[in-house]
């Protein structure tokens, strides 16, 4: 069997996903070929990118306006190309305000189109599920919630966890962590994640930086971890410790290692996003920040349904974790409550006992699962079947 498949990505988290699943389609038909828009990682795996991953990088509704002529022009392109040579499938990966109009174009044709990642359907905008049961083939849904909302639509969807639960450790070694990083075993360790992309860091350096002041202020022996993903976001927090004057903080600036830095920290300051997730498989107790432009803020505001914006809570239902959004996000706030949640043993054991709840159910072997639900949705394609509503 030979297989021709087209993918968009974008971002960091998407390419993590793709190149996880291309790798499980390699495995399975070894002759395959991957082709669109993708990252590094979807290169390591033989992906020929026609353009990068991040050209769909965008931070809320405000830069997504202002970029929506390009944006709409690579669509267009790339769909043009796609319709003159056809691939065998389409998976669109995330992404969703750029891959569901191309979807509906492809399935149009007679081409599937797998979406990977439902859209936050559940969160905000639900009236998207119309335009996605017109566009896709088959959704990839990673939380188990989500199987059930599809269903009732009349979308196919097949439930396949999320991968992160299958990369990370159910019990992270926090000692050799830190004897890694050369840290003591007992000193009070701190790890700020305050975004991987440009305009996360302009919203939040400056308030992580004060919160890190606060918090040495009342714990003297605190010391802090800041993994950065890129050069560019690297030099901009650098730049913020300048400008705070705040170079006598004991914060240390790594080069990526996010999940070192989480799994040797009493607790995580975060952007809201897949960190969040991340901070909870590694069972760390965290603080949920986020900004947006007013703008952005108004509108998801307007048209959100849950009282919370971060994964772990949405996963639990409930507020496991603070969160703090917008004004609400201040040096003040958050150094108070990631203190109260440092000195709260017990209220600690509870975070992690559900974080371990969280990491069972997601841990499904997703990116074979996703493999079996592309080539069934392919099968049944071929069968003249594919508006089955099999969950798998």
């Amino acid at each position: 069997m030979s297989l021709r498949v087209a993918m968009v990505a974008g971002e960091a988290s998407g390419d993590l996903l793709a190149s996880h699943l291309i790798a499980a389609l390699k495995a399975r038909v070894p002759d395959a070929v991957f082709c669109g828009i993708g990252g590094p990682k979807m290169a390591a795996c033989g992906f020929d990118a026609w353009w990068p991953a991040e050209t769909l990088s965008v931070m809320g509704f405000s830069d997504a306006l202002r970029r929506y002529r390009e944006l709409s022009g690579i669509r267009g392109q790339l769909k043009k190309r796609l319709l003159a040579d056809p691939p065998d499938v389409f998976i669109g990966v995330d992404a969703p305000d750029f891959n569901l109009d191309l979807e509906a174009a492809l399935k149009a044709r007679g081409i599937p189109a797998v979406h990977y990642v439902s859209p936050s359907i559940w969160a905000w905008r639900g009236d998207r599920i119309k335009k996605i049961r017109r566009a896709v083939s088959r959704i990839l849904a990673l939380f188990p919630f989500e199987p059930e909302i599809y269903e009732k639509a009349g979308v196919p969807v097949s439930y396949v966890g999320h991968p992160l639960a299958d990369l990370l450790p159910m019990n992270p070694d926090r000692e050799a962590t830190r004897e890694l990083l050369g840290i003591p075993q007992n000193a009070p360790v701190f790890a700020l994640l305050p975004g991987s992309r440009q305009g996360e860091l302009r919203f939040l350096a400056d308030t992580f930086i004060g919160t890190a002041r606060l918090v040495r202020e009342k714990l003297p022996e605190a010391r802090f971890l800041v993994p950065l993903a890129t050069r560019e976001t690297r030099l901009m927090f650098e730049q913020a410790l300048y400008r705070c004057q705040a170079q006598d903080l004991p914060i240390r600036l790594l080069f990526g290692h996010a999940h070192e830095a989480m799994t040797a920290a009493d607790g995580v300051l975060v952007a809201s996003g897949t960190a969040t997730l991340e901070a909870a498989l590694l069972k760390r107790p965290m603080v949920i920040a986020y900004r947006l432009t007013s703008f952005s803020h108004f509108l998801m505001k307007c048209m959100g349904y849950l009282p919370y914006v971060g994964l772990p809570n949405i996963l639990a239902g409930r507020f496991v974790v603070p969160e703090f959004i917008q004004k609400d996000a201040t040096p003040e706030k958050l150094a108070e409550a990631l203190l109260a949640q440092y000195e709260d043993k017990a209220g600690r054991a509870d975070i992690v006992a559900e974080f371990e709840r969280i990491h069972r159910e997601l841990r499904q072997n997703t990116a074979e699962r996703a493999a079996e639900a592309v080539l069934s949705c392919l099968r049944r394609q071929e069968n003249g079947s594919d508006n089955g509503l099999a969950v798998a």
